[in-house]
């Protein structure tokens, strides 16, 4: 009996930790805990209803090991709950973190002329909380005296913690926190001061460390300052067996539940191209470089039409019917046999044509390090960035920069929340 009880507790348990971490998914994957995305309460209900539904998809998905615990009163109770209180609390969070949360001010070993604007985003993206006051090409003497007087000095700490008003008036020094690395050469120049700080306790941080947590993204700027440290790192990228075999497993799954779309987006199609007198061509293909540059043919749905003009020449344009699929990413349903091929993974940087290839290697430093991974339908750079379908040194640097992140990063937990973001990007329509 006694066991029995125990069993049932924990089996219980277990079912509350498992529902409540689908619902954490669904949330999570649609943006709830974004700072930028708390402030506003419409956008946080609407962000939980889908965040939800989504939640549940992912607990039906296991239905199958515990049908005697799932029934309707568990989602409409889970569901309710979430639409209520989930967003008060982002609300109240959001609130108390604009109010109360003071201030983190840098003292920055750099140049702000090299990387103030990856600062300022930073900046912005943390809304102001983090601050980087001084910028310094340091001399020993220079840092010693900027942190006796301004991190060390207790009369500055003790009144900037009695009096709030003093960091908002001009020409007055705001007491510094901590030390950020922005430059590993300037480090070396400070290297024995900086160990006999934090023997101190004064904090030293790096910057690939806050790009990466704040930005979710590796600038190829601060990639190519810490060029080392990168590149050790790419160049041991492992292998990971699990998301293949989540690969194939969600491969199958995402065919059978698209395959309605998939046939009738076929069927528009047809009846587009009769419609304009052309060739029927259902499928578009088109050699793509793969992981390790292995070049292998991609499947998509047709979008594009090329019309001949007066004078002879020609121009590709995109049909209705595949602006509309494009906006809602299922062109890119064909892939998936791609996908059981070998040819790609569902999650990775997005394939590339020779000439963008080409042209991205020429001017753009770590750019082969995106095929580390095996190349993917949807990625960490679709997801939190732009569809560009033009070449330009700026935006496919930023791009890259998204890829390298999940390079680095690369593994399940990653794989499964950007899928899930996929699902979020294709809901809210920001695809194209």
């Amino acid at each position: 009996m006694l066991f029995t009880l125990s069993y049932m507790i924990t089996e219980n348990i277990m079912l509350s930790l498992f529902i409540s971490f689908a619902i954490f998914l669904g949330l999570y994957s649609f943006r709830n805990y974004d700072k930028e995305n708390m402030g506003s309460f419409n956008e946080q209900i609407i962000r939980t209803i889908a965040g939800t539904i989504i939640g549940f998809v992912i607990i039906l998905l296991f239905y199958i090991f515990i049908p005697q615990h799932i029934n309707r009163f568990i989602f409409i109770y889970n569901f309710t709950f979430a639409v209520i209180v989930f967003p008060l609390i982002h609300i109240i969070e959001y609130k108390i973190y604009i109010k109360r949360k003071s201030p983190t001010n840098y003292i920055v070993i750099g140049k702000k002329e090299e990387i103030g604007d990856i600062l300022e985003e930073i900046s912005k993206k943390t809304l102001n909380k983090k601050r980087f006051v001084e910028f310094i090409n340091p001399s020993p003497t220079r840092l010693d005296k900027l942190v006796e007087e301004r991190i060390l000095n207790e009369d500055i700490r003790d009144k900037a913690r009695n009096n709030k008003k003093n960091k908002y008036k001009k020409n007055v020094e705001p007491k510094i926190d901590r030390i950020l690395v922005a430059d590993p050469y300037l480090e070396g120049l400070v290297k024995p001061e900086l160990k006999k700080y934090k023997s101190r306790g004064i904090k030293v941080e790096y910057l690939p460390n806050m790009v990466e947590k704040d930005l979710k993204r590796i600038p190829i700027k601060v990639a190519e300052k810490f060029k080392e440290y990168y590149e050790v790192i790419f160049e041991n990228i492992s292998y990971s067996p699990i998301v293949k075999i989540f690969d194939i497993i969600f491969s199958l799954i995402l065919l059978v539940l698209s395959s309605p779309f998939i046939l009738s987006s076929m069927v528009a199609i047809v009846i587009d191209d009769i419609v304009h007198k052309e060739k029927i061509e259902i499928f578009f293909k088109q050699k793509r470089y793969g992981q390790n540059d292995k070049i292998f043919k991609v499947y998509k749905l047709k979008t594009m039409r090329r019309i001949i003009k007066k004078d002879g020449t020609h121009e590709d344009v995109t049909t209705k019917t595949g602006k509309y699929l494009r906006k809602f990413r299922l062109n890119e349903l064909p892939q998936i046999l791609n996908i059981l091929k070998g040819d790609m993974s569902l999650v990775g940087p997005r394939p590339d044509i020779n000439p963008n290839k080409q042209f991205c290697e020429e001017r753009i430093p770590f750019y082969n390090y995106r095929t580390n991974i095996q190349q993917g339908i949807t990625g960490h750079a679709q997801v939190l960035y732009k569809y560009q379908d033009f070449l330009s040194v700026e935006l496919y640097s930023t791009r890259l920069s998204y890829d390298l992140y999940y390079v680095k990063h690369y593994g399940l937990f990653l794989y499964i929340i950007t899928l899930l973001r996929t699902v979020e990007t294709i809901i809210m329509g920001r695809g194209k």
